[in-house]
């Protein structure tokens, strides 16, 4: 990898911290090339302390190690997105990241629909909310209704008409995310199991 770390006087070049699975940005450091070539000869990310003048191995006080997965550089060739496994919390503060948010796995529009499904359960009227009244009719009605939905979808699946199969589709995915819910789980917890079957 061509990087060119001659950019900046002081020899060092920007590297931006990622969890290799959250894909998160967990904090960024410094590198001069030395740092560099400690990170791929440990595989424990090393950066150059501008504060200490020294290398600085993350994690090497803390036991709080990011453990390197992978190293990207930009097109200028002077900034380093790096992909870790953290053993830990990154922040010297004690949090997941240096933003001081938790580094848990965010799927996009999916974990939003969880979280508004999450508020209508605990908050919405069940007269005027349809997840709302579903959580009232508990478990049973719950389950029927993803039982139908995944009929709706193999009936379209063998049909011609892609709108009614993405439409009965987006129907039982919603309608599974609200089971998981009722079960105290939400898509996390399957993907962890879908994880744990990788070959």
């Amino acid at each position: 990898m061509n990087i060119d770390f001659s950019k900046n006087t002081d020899g060092l070049i920007p590297a931006i911290i990622q969890d290799s699975e959250t894909k998160n940005v967990l904090m960024l450091g410094y590198m001069n090339a030395e740092a560099y070539q400690k990170t791929l000869e440990t595989n424990k990310v090393t950066f150059y302390s501008r504060t200490k003048k020294r290398l600085w191995t993350k994690g090497e006080e803390s036991g709080n190690f990011l453990n390197l997965i992978a190293i990207k550089n930009d097109c200028d060739n002077d900034t380093l997105l790096i992909h870790v496994k953290p053993e830990g919390p990154t922040c010297h503060k004690g949090t997941d990241t240096c933003w001081g948010e938790e580094n848990k796995a965010d799927y996009g529009f999916i974990t939003k629909l969880e979280n508004t499904i999450s508020t209508r359960r605990e908050k919405a009227d069940s007269e005027k909310s349809y997840v709302a009244s579903l959580f009232e009719l508990g478990i049973n009605k719950i389950a029927q209704k993803v039982g139908e939905e995944a009929i709706e979808v193999v009936i379209e699946a063998k049909d011609e008409n892609d709108d009614l199969f993405l439409s009965e589709s987006a129907d039982l995915l919603f309608h599974y995310l609200i089971l998981l819910q009722a079960k105290g789980y939400k898509m996390d917890d399957v993907v962890k199991v879908l994880k744990s079957r990788q070959k």
